[in-house]
Parts: structure tokens; sequence; C-alpha cells
């Protein structure tokens, strides 16, 4: 018996219209994504001219009105220069793996040189062990909270940590261990699991995928002059203390090492602070813990 129309699924009627005629289907999608930015260039142009306005008519109004130099500097670093960065990575920054996670505006950031296998709660349960802490989430309140916590130098042993991405999407968690209760030194490593049958380069599994590095102090972003963590250069010291941490009170925890996973280099990470690595990848087996 024959379904009538009305009482066919919206959404098949979709899929039926986009499979008879994908031609279509494709110009209204590249509507979509013209006008999205066209958009998205208007607001980065209106940005940089209100920004010019600010830092104009702080001089014009004299000395006494300088405190619209510090709006100018949150509008050019939390609107304008993200805003140019997202225009421009999309045109010189490749999307795919290539050993780096993103920031939000798609600049490179951190090196990516921790692998994992394991559940979820398994690696709760190993990184807990070895005594590191699960940052929160980042928001309007723990933000406050680390700005405070820093200023005041009190402990912050929970402290959020930024945003970087992999796979398109945001790290599923990040964990830490706090320096002499200084919010602004601390050990941190991202984590994010790996798409369903995804392979590293070369054809090796994995299942997680983190970017461990130590925050050494607070300062200002070279890309965008936001605030924002510094962190050492030699990134492969911080791996290889999360690696020691969690071997030694995980002692089933299994690690084998791809040599040459990537080839060493220097570069800088998306707040334009130096890094250094090996090449090497580390890779931790969870899959023997007790979760």
């Amino acid at each position: 018996m024959s379904t009538p129309l009305n009482e066919t699924p919206l959404g098949q009627l979709r899929a039926d219209e986009r499979d008879a005629h994908p031609d279509a289907a494709r110009q209204r999608l590249g509507i979509v994504r013209l006008f999205d930015r066209v958009f998205f260039v208007f607001g980065t142009v209106a940005t940089g001219w209100l920004g010019y306005l600010l830092v104009t008519e702080s001089f014009t109004r004299g000395w006494q009105n300088l405190w619209f130099i510090l709006i100018f500097w949150v509008v050019l670093a939390y609107l304008l220069l993200p805003r140019i960065h997202t225009l421009l990575t999309v045109i010189y920054v490749p999307d795919y793996f290539i050993g780096r996670a993103r920031t939000r505006e798609g600049l490179l950031g951190d090196p990516v040189n921790l692998s994992l296998f394991g559940s979820e709660e398994q690696v709760h349960a190993a990184m807990e062990a070895a005594g590191w802490n699960r940052a929160d989430e980042v928001s309007l309140t723990s933000a406050w909270r680390i700005v405070m916590s820093t200023i005041m130098r009190r402990s912050y042993s929970d402290a959020p940590v930024s945003p970087l991405y992999l796979f398109g999407n945001i790290q599923d968690f990040t964990y830490q261990q706090e320096v002499a209760g200084n919010p602004a030194q601390r050990h941190h490593v991202r984590f994010w699991k790996a798409p369903e049958g995804w392979l590293l380069p070369g054809g090796i599994p994995t299942q997680w995928l983190a970017a461990g590095t130590y925050d050494r102090s607070v300062g200002l972003s070279l890309f965008t002059l936001q605030v924002t963590h510094k962190i050492d250069a030699d990134t492969d010291v911080e791996r290889d203390h999360i690696v020691s941490t969690v071997t030694g009170a995980n002692p089933a925890a299994i690690v084998t090492v791809i040599r040459n996973f990537s080839t060493g280099y220097h570069a800088v990470n998306g707040g334009g602070d130096a890094i250094a690595t090996d090449g090497d990848l580390p890779q931790i087996d969870l899959r023997q813990l007790t979760s």
C-alpha cells in the first residue's frame, strides 16, 4: 500500500527532493554559504572601523579619556583579530589531521603528543589515580574565578583550560596539575575521542588523542592579544611527565612509542609560544585497568 503524501515524513520529502535535484540543492547551499561569508566579512570590517573610531576618539578627547584604549584593546583582541584569523586560516591552514590541535580561530595550536586506548571511564580513573585534577568547563563563573585566583595568587586546582579543537570538536575533557598553588603555572593535558574506525597516519589505530603542555606564566597571545597562558617550549618534557605519572600510578598500563611519528620540529602554537618536539608519540594502553 502506498503512503499518502501528507503522511510522508518531512525529512524524507527533503531527502527525496535533494536526491532528485542534487544541483539545485548544492546551489542553495552555495548561496547560504556565500551570504554567511559576506556577513562575516562585513562584521569584520565593521569591527575594525569601530576599533579605529575608539582609538582616534580617545586621543581627540584628551589624555583623561585614555580608558578608551582599554575598550579598543577589547574590541581588537576579542572581536577583530579573531575574525581576521578565522578568515585567513580557512585559506592557508589544512583542514585535516597534521598532529596539531587548532584554536577557535583555526590557528595551529598545541602538538598532539599522546595516544591512548581504553574507555572514557578508564582514562578518568588512570588520570585521577596519577594525581591529576579534571579541569572545570569554561564559563563566566570559572573564567572570573581563574582571573581572580591568578591576580590574588590563590590556588584553583580545577581551573578551566582554553578550548582547542581536533576532528572539528572541542576537547572532551582536560586534566591538570597545579604547581605550588599558583594557577598561572600548571601541567595540563586535553583529550579528544577519536572517531570510530579512525586511524593515525600510517594506519595505526587509536581511541584517544591528547595534547599535553606546561603553562609557565600568564601573558598575551601574539596573534590575538588576548590574555592567555604561555606554555613552555619543550613539550616533550610535559609529554614524558604525563606518561610517567600515569604509568607510575597504574602498573597495568602498557606504553609503546611510535618513533618519529612526526618530523621533529620547532614552531609556535596558537598563542605565539615557541614549541619543540622530537616527534615521538607514546601510546598508553589502559584497557587492562579496572575502571
